[in-house]
């Protein structure tokens, strides 16, 4: 272990969110049809209506955020208690031998006896940022009484990955039973969560120490923070050294906003971090007014998907164990470009010794710096 974090034997993670069974299917770029359009930041991959497309490989593994959350803190050295709902059906049993695998205690999963286990299907080719169909299931349907009181009771951290339905209605006592039981919140909402429960998901804010989001859901949530008074002014000039989102700031709904004034809006809703990640261009961490930024470590891409978790659950482990803003944010870079490596989004999640090890080998101008 380095000698750059405290002791972290006894931490404890409850990771709150979806768990599912994801069916990945590669195609070969030649067998599937891409377009990219130019008006928007959007390419479409076109599946053909009654045709037999040949895939490369079909393969079937565990997914979903809390349960990759949870592996990835699991491997960082925590006990981890995913809460999660499982339908009663075979695939719960395939999540709960994951669980078995990975060491999760099972105290925290709660049944559905309305709803199936919540299902992926990724469909990916070309540049492996797969299509993904969802069937949440009982993924919708966690509910007040599936929280028990003591829930989060000797835990140190508390991760929030996105929820929805009936689900997010409980986002706002979670993070509040949460911030109450003493634990560090971190929070990795998705897209339809900051759109659809934008309300409640600010109200919320107060009870956050670690927000992190994406760019597209960073700029969603631009003109709300304008409706709420922030101070949001245009974009200032910006030395042209500075990463892109540094130098272009975030559009949203006619506000072109520069990337500190946003941060410093958020850090007034609540909470103490805020990360933003832009892909392939990089991540940002906002801590006290001081704003950090780390390039993605250069892999070959296999997959997208669960790179988001990684990325989230590691700044937050990091971050709990006292590591600084810039080391937080390069082991956070590390697990996530270990994840993009493979289909899935777990199996190549690293270990404390793997990460160390990868962070020592790592090219000279992978680092982490302070940007203002």
């Amino acid at each position: 272990m380095s000698e750059r974090y405290s002791t972290p034997e006894a931490r404890r993670a409850v990771t709150v969110g979806s768990a599912t069974v994801d069916i990945i299917t590669v195609v070969a770029d030649q067998d599937i049809e891409r377009i990219t359009a130019t008006n928007v930041e959007a390419s479409f991959l076109l599946l053909e209506q009654g045709r037999k497309i040949e895939a490369e490989s079909i393969s079937i593994h565990p997914g979903g955020g809390a349960v990759n959350a949870g592996v990835c803190f699991a491997r960082l050295g925590f006990a981890v208690a995913p809460l999660v709902k499982l339908g009663r059906d075979h695939n719960a049993g395939m999540v709960l031998e994951n669980f078995a695998a990975e060491g999760l205690e099972e105290r925290l999963v709660r049944r559905s006896d309305r709803l199936g286990t919540g299902i992926a299907v990724m469909v990916a080719s070309h540049d492996r940022n797969a299509t993904i169909f969802t069937f949440r299931g009982a993924n919708t349907d966690i509910r007040p009484e599936d929280v028990p009181a003591d829930a989060f009771a000797g835990s140190d951290v508390v991760h929030v990955s996105g929820l929805s339905n009936q689900s997010a209605d409980c986002y706002p006592e979670i993070v509040a039973r949460a911030r109450r039981a003493g634990c560090f919140v971190s929070n990795n909402p998705g897209i339809r969560q900051l759109t659809s429960r934008r309300d409640t998901f600010f109200a919320a804010l107060r009870d956050i120490d670690l927000l992190i989001v994406n760019r597209v859901e960073a700029e969603a949530l631009v003109p709300a923070l304008g409706a709420r008074g922030a101070r949001l002014g245009a974009m200032p000039d910006s030395p042209s050294d500075l990463p892109t989102l540094a130098r272009r700031g975030l559009v949203g709904n006619g506000y072109h906003v520069g990337l500190v004034d946003f941060m410093a809006a958020v850090h007034g809703a609540g909470p103490r971090f805020v990360s933003i990640t832009d892909g392939t261009d990089g991540a940002y961490l906002s801590v006290e007014g001081a704003l950090f930024f780390c390039p993605p470590k250069p892999v070959e891409t296999a997959g997208t998907a669960g790179a988001g978790d990684a990325f989230a659950a590691s700044l937050a482990a990091d971050l709990v164990a006292g590591a600084s803003p810039e080391d937080a944010l390069r082991t956070a870079a590390v697990n996530a470009a270990a994840v993009v490596q493979v289909i899935d989004t777990q199996s190549s999640l690293l270990t404390r010794k793997m990460l160390d090890a990868e962070l020592a080998g790592a090219p000279p101008d992978f680092r982490a710096r302070r940007l203002l």
